[in-house]
């Protein structure tokens, strides 16, 4: 991998995070709900992490609350996990999300909270403006925030290295059956409100407000439900298009997810998103590309970890978070869009 590359990408990655003290006091966190697919895996960052201190999970589900008890947190109340915590990680069913997110709030904790938010933008809107009175933070659990790969295409395009953009598009398959497509299809966005979002999330803080955005919302896989298991979305951006899909039927899905941005002097294609690898072709140099193909692989990537250090680093420095109250906003209006579901 080039060095300069390398360098430019591994502080993009890290450059919203304040810096730390030499030795910095571990946050109490607790978290309303665990149900989540990523929710144990955030427990268990919390548990080992230098950064936190984990009072323990409250969870109606008992498959959920022994697995989080087998890691090795408390079982408590919500009650108890509120007037314990500094932060609250909100990783619950979908449908639940919004109205724990409001209790923290109102309690006024900083929250990280699962994606997608919630299922209205009324609902969003009122959790924005109870942050900001509390003069709390409000996390978008959104994993790919501080992906390198995502993040250095995002650059290559925002200073213009790309030329003008006009065409961003992903794919965010995944194969699932059973209890997963009962969970995914509690919502009715489906796999595009729960996968989607994701590439949704890149998109728009990319190319800013939406001009007009058609869902395509079907139902392809034999199983008798009503899963909206096979979708796409197109984006209409004042001078460019963004094109999202997501199914939930492809074997082997990880190793073909996939991030694109195509402008007048290039292409930036992260593909596998995980562990990112990213192609850049261009007509002419531009920044830290040469004329031609390249590829550019990047350091050990985890999700979760750089987005909970950034944090527990902005509530002990009492700094705002990398991204605005305002693009999560615009975020979650598109995401409900693709979904049906405005």
């Amino acid at each position: 991998m080039n060095r300069r590359i390398f360098l430019q990408s591994a502080a993009l990655s890290t450059a919203a995070l304040p810096a730390l003290a030499a030795e910095p006091r571990r946050v109490r966190i607790g978290f309303l709900g665990c149900s989540h697919s990523h929710g144990m895996s955030k427990v268990k960052l919390a548990l080992e992490s230098p950064d936190w201190e984990c009072v323990g999970v409250s969870e109606p589900n008992p498959k959920a609350r022994a697995a989080a008890e087998k890691l090795g947190t408390k079982i408590l109340s919500q009650e108890q996990v509120l007037a314990a915590s500094e932060v609250i990680a909100v990783e619950s069913d979908a449908k639940d999300r919004a109205g724990l997110a409001k209790a923290a709030l109102l309690a006024g904790k900083h929250i990280h909270l699962e994606k997608p938010p919630s299922v209205t933008l009324a609902e969003f809107r009122e959790l924005l403006g109870l942050a900001r009175d509390k003069k709390v933070l409000m996390q978008m659990g959104y994993m790919w925030r501080f992906n390198p790969g995502i993040n250095a295409a995002l650059e290559a395009a925002r200073k213009g290295w790309l030329g003008d953009v006009y065409l961003v598009r992903g794919v965010i398959n995944t194969n699932i059956s059973g209890e997963s497509r009962r969970s995914f299809g509690e919502i009715a966005g489906g796999t595009m409100y729960e996968l989607g979002c994701h590439l949704v999330d890149p998109l728009v803080r990319l190319l800013g407000k939406h001009a007009k955005v058609t869902p395509v919302l079907r139902h392809d896989a034999k199983d008798a439900d009503a899963l909206a298991d096979n979708c796409v979305a197109v984006f209409d951006f004042k001078g460019a298009i963004g094109i999202i899909s997501s199914a939930t039927m492809q074997p082997t899905a990880g190793a073909h997810r996939t991030f694109e941005i195509q402008g007048t002097n290039g292409v930036a294609i992260v593909r596998p998103i995980e562990q990112p690898v990213l192609t850049v072709e261009l007509a002419k140099e531009a920044g830290p590309y040469k004329k031609g193909s390249q590829v550019i692989n990047f350091p050990r990537y985890e999700r979760y970890v750089p987005e909970f250090a950034e944090l527990a680093a902005c509530v002990r420095a009492g700094k705002p978070l990398a991204v605005t109250p305002e693009e999560d906003e615009l975020v979650q209006e598109a995401l409900l869009k693709a979904s049906g579901m405005h």
